[in-house]
């Protein structure tokens, strides 16, 4: 995950490396609550509309971007995001093309 090294102080791990890929969007919210995660960083802008966010422990923070050249011109702003969620939050963090 390139994102890793900018997330100084949190621990970072992937759907992938969980073995939670196949999950769907609420089953794989529901597994990263139940492990104890405390943010959830996705670039699925639809998360909001198809999925209920309400009673979330897991605060999650949407990436306007999933390009990683893209994303690592604003990466101060995705980290800033991570640091400022707290338990049950959503954040969009707008990410300009280009």
């Amino acid at each position: 995950m390139p994102i890793r090294p900018y997330l100084t102080g949190h621990s970072v791990a992937t759907a992938f490396s969980q073995g939670w890929d196949k999950l769907k969007n609420g089953e794989l919210l529901a597994a990263a609550e139940k492990a104890g995660f405390e943010v959830f960083v996705t670039t699925d802008q639809n998360m909001s509309y198809q999925q209920n966010l309400t009673n979330r422990t897991l605060a999650i923070v949407v990436l306007g971007q999933q390009q990683w050249p893209t994303v690592r011109s604003h990466v101060q702003r995705v980290v800033d995001a991570v640091n400022a969620a707290t338990p049950g939050s959503f954040t969009e963090v707008e990410i300009p093309f280009g």
